[in-house]
């Protein structure tokens, strides 16, 4: 007797183990289409933002192959832009900070803005009111 009671329980434990990775399972497959709808209806709304009328360019300063680069943006709209940047360093000392925050420039139609002392691998975000950022990599 005391052998049927040990494996009827073993099949309860079974069975009850097996029906809750049953229900897991369908519960992570049922909720993966919700999931995809809720992020492609945020999507757009990111999309909405007009892209920032600067154009950017690298060059890289006179001096060895460690001399550091420079961003020109150039404002190709017809209007003036109020733009401040964002630099995050790719090489930066434990001490000092891991981003360089450049101030805000206004930048006439036309003319460009410069940003110096980059380095490779840098990050830069540029960012102006009503625009969506410019996210750029020295390369």
């Amino acid at each position: 007797m005391n052998t049927s009671n040990r494996s009827s329980t073993r099949a309860v434990l079974c069975t009850s183990a097996l029906l809750a990775l049953g229900c897991a399972f369908v519960l992570a497959i049922a909720s993966t289409p919700a999931l995809r709808a809720e992020s492609a209806s945020l999507q757009p709304l990111a999309d909405m933002a007009p892209k920032l009328p600067l154009s950017a360019s690298f060059e890289k300063t006179a001096g060895d192959e460690n001399a550091p680069y420079v961003l020109t943006l150039k404002n190709d709209s017809k209007d003036t832009v109020k733009a401040s940047a964002k630099v995050l360093l790719a090489v930066a000392f434990h001490a000092e900070s891991k981003a360089r925050n450049v101030p805000e420039q206004v930048v006439e139609p036309g003319k460009t803005w410069t940003i110096a002392d980059l380095a490779k691998g840098d990050r830069i975000t540029v960012s102006a009111e009503g625009f969506a950022p410019l996210e750029l990599t020295v390369e």
